[in-house]
């Protein structure tokens, strides 16, 4: 009895897990990225501050609070979005979160995409294109209801499947982790796992400030979904400053964050 009970108190420890603890390793990674691109930055440039970091923090903050709290309200829908309940429940908890992963990289790929493609989504997503610089918080910096459209076009193919709310918490902070690296000013290695996976320099093609060169690489986790698109572009001899991002077609967009709230619908769209 006793042996049952340590192994069921194991495996909820494991697959529950105290949800507090993935805050801190949130907050801790944090500071990793911020000390590395300190240590070892792309561009120094990209680490001195232009009158962005308050805007950025309250960026963050709203943004990974809303995420947190749609997961938590998740248990109220019940059952309601599943059609079929198929999910893995019995796999490693590892490997429930990769699928995941793979999955909600299909779908926030596409709507990444369409945000390129539809000016009503674009005037959302450009919030997170005006940036100046590229550094870890970059990743989190976005309008709220482009969030929302991205969160919904990642999560409702596995609502529908039936996956557990701890894998979709685990999936949040994978998010968080990835869209920090994805932007961070870090040298970090570039070797041949840039082909399969979208890690910073390979997004920073993404943050040129035309249409012309930045339409590439929609990918979050992985350039597969890119590959299919035929938008997965890499140029080893390039070197992307500060002069290159931004939106050419509008240098002045505001930096306020409350202003870039507002932006999107204004008659001054962009």
């Amino acid at each position: 009895m006793l042996k049952l009970r340590i192994s069921h108190s194991a495996r909820s420890y494991v697959e529950g897990y105290n949800q507090g603890w993935l805050v801190f390793l949130i907050l801790v990674f944090i500071g990793i990225s911020f000390a590395t691109e300190k240590l070892t930055p792309y561009d120094r440039a990209f680490n001195e501050p232009q009158q962005d970091q308050r805007r950025d923090l309250l960026h963050a903050f709203m943004n990974e609070s809303l995420n947190v709290i749609g997961v938590a309200v998740l248990p109220l829908f019940g059952g309601l979005l599943v059609l079929a309940p198929i999910w893995p429940s019995g796999w490693p908890l590892a490997f429930q979160l990769l699928l995941a992963i793979l999955i909600s990289d299909v779908g926030i790929t596409l709507a990444h995409f369409a945000s390129h493609r539809l000016s009503s989504l674009w005037r959302l997503h450009a919030v997170h294109h005006s940036v100046k610089r590229l550094y870890g918080f970059n990743g989190l910096m976005k309008h709220p209801l482009h969030q929302l459209i991205e969160t919904v076009a990642g999560t409702t193919p596995l609502l529908f499947v039936g996956v557990p709310q701890n894998v979709l918490m685990l999936l949040v902070v994978a998010v968080v982790l990835q869209l920090l690296l994805q932007h961070s000013n870090v040298a970090y290695f570039t070797g041949p796992l840039r082909r399969v996976l979208a890690i910073n320099a390979v997004h920073r093609f993404h943050h040129l400030n035309t249409a012309e060169e930045g339409d590439v690489n929609f990918g979050l986790f992985t350039t597969l979904t890119d590959r299919l698109l035929g938008t997965a572009y890499f140029d080893s001899e390039r070197t992307i400053g500060t002069k290159d991002l931004g939106i050419a077609s509008t240098p002045n967009y505001p930096a306020d964050y409350w202003q870039q709230l507002m932006q999107p619908f204004r008659r001054d769209k962009t």
